[in-house]
């Protein structure tokens, strides 16, 4: 049987910035299918790179918050870059969430009428040409709902394997079956024989996470009502240094993947086939920075 290779995230922090387009080249020359860049930094400039510096592997924005610049501007990037990569970006698009927007002065409305207003007003934006699939962040039923409705896809960031089934239930049964829907999940993931190591690089990561109210809600709903009311018990003490141990290694299981190359490999495989059509590895290391993880998860396909 063939393996099934993920995609990998990208981003480009400063001082590493021409790494990570030398990263770009080395991912699509050993096959990997895509490239998925956070909202970390520039997004869309770390894309036109890798559209310039690359010529077959599909890549995009996971994603790019939808009110950090005006829609003509979005538009005319998104246009210009699947243009110009020969239709192999997506646009992946999100409204975040609230305190990282209000660090910057926006103000959010209603998540789903503002995501629906936006991709309308998208490509209602003239002389741009073509623009490439939109893709939405998903968590939850409605706004998988609407990534249907609107879109061409969904990409969950943190989801719950276990969840799975239940949350791609919501899209009909011809986006299940449509192999253009894109449907990717940002996975943390840390690869290392010392397990305990790298179970606690995932908590971190995902620590801040558990700080916010819609994840909170989404984890309550994949099953783990215990483990975020303990979380907001904490959090209304003043406790934010036991958030941490709040998560259990159950929650951190169904929602990260760690430990050794061969349980990583498994745990890619049952997220393929849990319904996720593109898992987008995350990588970190217990050892060192984001080049080190890298490199860490190229060495357990060989």
């Amino acid at each position: 049987m063939s393996v099934r290779l993920p995609a990998v995230s990208l981003a480009a922090v400063p001082g590493r910035r021409k790494a990570m387009i030398d990263v770009a080249r080395e991912i699509e020359r050993r096959g990997f299918p895509g490239i998925f860049c956070p909202s970390l930094g520039d997004n869309l400039a770390l894309c036109e790179a890798i559209a310039l510096a690359t010529s077959t592997v599909q890549f995009g924005t996971s994603i790019t918050p939808i009110y950090t610049r005006n829609v003509a501007d979005f538009a005319s990037t998104a246009a210009f870059l699947h243009e110009v990569s020969d239709g192999r970006f997506r646009f992946g698009i999100g409204v975040s969430h609230e305190p990282a927007m209000r660090r910057i002065g926006v103000q959010q409305g209603k998540p789903l009428a503002d995501m629906r207003r936006f991709v309308e007003d998208l490509r209602a934006v003239p002389r741009v040409g073509d623009l490439p699939p939109i893709v939405l962040a998903t968590l939850r039923t409605k706004m998988i709902r609407l990534a249907e409705e609107v879109g061409q896809g969904m990409v969950f960031a943190n989801g719950a394997r276990s969840h799975m089934g239940q949350s791609l239930a919501a899209l009909s049964a011809e986006a299940r079956a449509n192999p253009a829907f894109f449907i990717g999940n940002m996975i943390p993931t840390c690869i290392s024989d010392d397990e305990d190591a790298a179970m606690a690089v995932n908590r971190r990561t995902l620590t801040s996470y558990a700080l916010l109210p819609n994840y909170r809600n989404y984890w309550k709903e994949a099953g783990y009502v215990e483990e975020m009311e303990r979380v907001e018990a904490a959090i209304a003490a003043g406790e934010m240094n036991r958030v941490a141990e709040c998560l259990s290694d159950r929650w951190l299981a169904d929602t990260t993947l760690f430990g050794s190359a061969t349980k990583v490999r498994d745990g890619i495989e049952a997220w393929f086939d849990a319904g996720i059509r593109t898992p987008i590895i995350v990588p970190s290391s217990a050892r060192g920075n984001q080049l080190a993880a890298l490199e860490e998860f190229f060495a357990i396909w060989r």
